[in-house]
């Protein structure tokens, strides 16, 4: 009976620390801790912060000043933003303008919406006038005229009242470059 007690506690002692083990590993771990950071950062949820390098990239870039045509962190225009994001987080060019980027992409719901996917709005005009790049939680990354680049919510009166359409880019695989008339069937996620 004794050694029955004897090695229940130390199987419970065993567990405790491990379980221990495990809670110090797991806040320790520097993928956990980025997004950890980069959750509060961008009012994102820590389980939807899936693509580090998504967030790492866009925090790098927050506050850089708006500049049509811009392509530098000394300025940079919502196209150009959005083109960086895709070469240098995906390593696949998309178009240079906002429209150009929409025609190249798969139309996709709101709803559907997933990190990395391109959200567009046609503000004050017929055409697509400007895009930027969902993280997550309703959130996108964009360069704002008036803040440059910054992160906003879908959900605010100003974004809802002008969006359009969120798209995900059609790419050819074997070039990594979006295309225009990617083969239909090829149904590939970048995320």
């Amino acid at each position: 009976m004794k050694t029955k007690k004897l090695v229940a506690v130390m199987l419970f002692i065993g567990l405790c620390l491990f379980s221990q083990a495990q809670t110090s590993q797991k806040s320790s771990d520097p993928d956990n801790l980025a997004k950890e950071y980069f959750s509060q950062i961008m009012g994102v949820a820590s389980n939807a912060t899936t693509n580090t390098k998504l967030y790492q990239f866009v925090y790098e870039w927050l506050g850089t000043p708006y500049r049509l045509g811009g392509d530098s962190k000394r300025g940079i225009d919502c196209s150009k933003f959005s083109l960086a994001v895709y070469e240098n987080v995906f390593n696949t060019t998309i178009g240079y303008n906002s429209r150009n980027q929409y025609s190249n992409v798969t139309p996709i719901r709101k709803n559907d919406l997933q990190p990395g996917d391109l959200v567009f709005f046609k503000i004050r005009s017929r055409s697509i006038t400007h895009v930027g790049v969902y993280l997550g939680d309703d959130k996108f990354a964009h360069a704002s005229s008036s803040k440059g680049v910054m992160v906003s919510n879908l959900n605010e009166a100003y974004w809802k009242r002008y969006y359009y359409n969120g798209g995900r880019p059609k790419v050819d695989e074997s070039e990594r470059i979006m295309t225009a008339d990617a083969n239909p069937t090829n149904k590939s996620n970048l995320h």
